[in-house]
């Protein structure tokens, strides 16, 4: 499965992080959750946390799914 990529965060001012995915808006965060995210994305690989984050990660089964005869047109 291949690795995450075109996450980007961003900090506002009152606490605020908004997470783009190849910069359309993903998710906002604030308060206590905005202040769990920043915690983890400096502790661990920023791409991965902001697609658990943002809920926006494969789950392996897109290729299969392709060839379905419900998926085929």
């Amino acid at each position: 499965m291949p690795r995450p990529h075109g996450f980007a965060y961003e900090q506002h001012a009152g606490g605020t992080v908004r997470i783009t995915h190849h910069g359309r808006p993903a998710t906002m965060l604030n308060g206590p959750r905005a202040e769990q995210f920043m915690a983890e994305v400096e502790s661990s690989d920023p791409q991965l946390v902001m697609a658990r984050w943002t809920g926006n990660y494969k789950r392996g089964n897109e290729r299969t799914a392709r060839g379905h005869l419900r998926n085929r047109r």
